[in-house]
């Protein structure tokens, strides 16, 4: 009987000791299915060794984009508008037709120009046949040369004023196709200032257009520092709005300075820009010279609303740091003031580094 019991409890602890030994497998094998990528990220993570660089130093100023190329096209004769076929924003072809003036006036103006040279040509018929005849009256001694004077005169009159007559009707003919306002060359219209209906006047803005394949920033810089860029190298030109930064073809000085503020504008050419448009602030660095700093990738900055930090690696695990930055260079890189130091190592992307702290630390619990 003490034989059969003691066979009982050892089945029992034995049992018990293959039910925990398979609970901390499976917990085991949890932990590794969870945490083994972390672990594996941890070890593969892209790093960057924090080092002293040669980085552009400049000189920041602040600009508009313009359109290289911007028109206004205005009304070149009077009449009311009968057809308007664009809308701000809208892209136009080179020789679109925009918008169309009632073109009944400019046609009676026209009508009335050609029957006008009719007359005078027929005019200029008669005085020719009159003075043909006077130069046979004047050989036969039936006129003084007073007539055939006054006979060639009479024909010179009329044919200088079929000549006035046809380029009036030149003219006439040239304003009819005024009524038809087209577009310059292809581009974005930018605005429109009249609706079907308007009475047209000479002069009268009708549509703005620009060409979005060539776009420029005019920038606003102090004399003194004006003397200090250099005006051959490139310039970088950020653009706030749209979270990007584009690099000049080429930079013009305006050779005209503002006695009152003192400044002189430069502009930079930049070519076509997506989503850039006229209007939008812009901030341009120009290149001053070269000065030793300690950088990071600025990809490697986490900006948490006023706290500015990294993730060092190194140890277990990314540790989160704060440091405190300076101005951003052109090559991608930001200069660190306080925090690092030459030769530590930094996780290039801290979203997941964050992610591999914050698996560590959960795994701890």
């Amino acid at each position: 009987m003490q034989n059969r019991c003691k066979q009982s409890l050892h089945q029992r602890i034995s049992s018990a000791t293959l039910n925990l030994g398979a609970v901390a497998a499976t917990h085991l094998l949890g932990s590794v299915l969870l945490f083994g990528p972390a672990v594996a990220a941890a070890q593969t993570a892209a790093s960057y060794n924090v080092a002293y660089h040669d980085i552009p130093e400049t000189i920041s100023a602040e600009g508009v984009v313009e359109a290289v190329r911007q028109s206004t096209v205005a009304a070149q004769i009077s009449g009311q508008i009968v057809e308007f076929r664009v809308n701000a924003g809208d892209s136009v072809k080179a020789g679109q037709i925009l918008a169309r003036i009632d073109p009944r006036a400019a046609e009676q103006v026209l009508s009335g120009s050609k029957s006008q040279v009719v007359e005078a040509q027929a005019s200029l018929t008669n005085a020719l046949r009159s003075f043909e005849r006077s130069k046979k009256l004047f050989g036969q001694k039936f006129i003084s040369q007073a007539g055939l004077d006054q006979a060639q005169a009479d024909y010179n009159v009329a044919q200088a004023r079929v000549a006035a007559l046809q380029a009036g009707a030149g003219q006439a003919s040239t304003a009819k196709t005024f009524t038809v306002i087209t577009a310059p060359y292809a581009g974005v219209v930018a605005a429109t200032s009249v609706e079907v209906g308007d009475m047209a006047t000479p002069g009268l803005p009708l549509v703005t257009l620009f060409d979005p394949a060539a776009m420029r920033v005019t920038a606003t810089l102090s004399q003194s520092s004006l003397r200090a860029i250099n005006l051959h190298m490139p310039a970088r030109v950020e653009f706030p709005t749209l979270k990007q930064s584009v690099t000049s073809r080429q930079i013009t000085l305006i050779p005209l300075a503002d006695s009152r503020t003192h400044t002189a504008k430069l502009r930079l050419d930049l070519g076509q820009v997506a989503g850039l448009l006229p209007g939008q602030f812009a901030r341009a660095y120009f290149v001053t010279g070269m000065v030793r700093k300690l950088v990071v990738p600025e990809q490697a900055v986490l900006r948490r609303s006023e706290v500015t930090a990294v993730y060092v690696l190194g140890g277990s695990q990314p540790q989160l740091r704060q440091i405190r930055v300076g101005e951003a260079s052109a090559n991608g890189f930001i200069e660190v003031l306080a925090g690092l130091r030459a030769g530590e190592r930094i996780a290039q992307d801290p979203i997941k580094a964050g992610l591999i702290s914050g698996t560590d630390a959960t795994a701890k619990k």
